[in-house]
């Protein structure tokens, strides 16, 4: 049984392959912007194409753009494949990086949008303790901190809160296996974190 992970929400764009629950290869790029370009040609880089059975694709929140391009892929290989698509929450992802093989709760603290911070607390058995908060860095810097934090904001916050961060900035869809099983969802419904900027006008 091959899994293909694929995580596109933050600046970085990466791909992992697995086998038997053994990683076989993966490439990661710190990109910006691109994803469009990239993911593609990282996934074709991969063994044989990165054709896999089960697919596990960032459900965000991050960037707008970089999310929907993630899900536009797996949904497309899904059903070229035929393989099994599950999502997962990006925050979560970073938050088992911060864990590793430490039974220890994790802050993630990561670019929002408007200047905002996405922050979320996970307990150390890697489940999500409170719903993800968009939030100003002094409000973010208002916050309790339950146990380690990491994350792309992570730095900015541990100087607000003088606490040491940790290393762990962005996600790698090569530790996506660290992830609780039951995280992972078949619905494939992005997770912006905020409420949308457009709003429909009233009747």
């Amino acid at each position: 049984m091959r899994m293909l992970a694929i995580e596109t929400a933050t600046e970085a764009c990466s791909v992992a392959l697995f086998e038997d629950g053994a990683l076989l290869d993966s490439r990661h790029e710190i990109l910006g912007r691109g994803h469009a370009e990239r993911l593609v040609p990282m996934i074709a880089e991969l063994p044989d194409k990165g054709r896999a059975e089960d697919i596990r694709v960032s459900l965000g929140p991050g960037s707008f753009t970089g999310v929907r391009i993630g899900l536009a892929v797996a949904r497309a290989l899904g059903i070229a494949w035929r393989a099994q698509v599950r999502g997962y929450p990006t925050l979560a992802l970073v938050a088992a990086m911060a864990r590793g093989s430490d039974a220890v709760p994790v802050t993630v603290c990561m670019t929002g949008g408007h200047g905002e911070w996405f922050v979320q607390d996970f307990g150390s058995d890697g489940q999500p303790v409170d719903d993800v908060a968009s939030l100003a860095p002094e409000l973010a810097g208002a916050r309790e901190l339950p146990g380690a934090l990491a994350g792309s904001k992570a730095e900015e916050l541990a100087t607000r809160k003088r606490v040491a961060p940790s290393a762990i900035r962005l996600p790698e869809a090569r530790h996506v296996l660290n992830l609780p099983p039951d995280i992972l969802s078949e619905s494939l419904t992005p997770l912006y974190g905020r409420p949308p900027d457009a709003k429909l006008p009233g009747r």
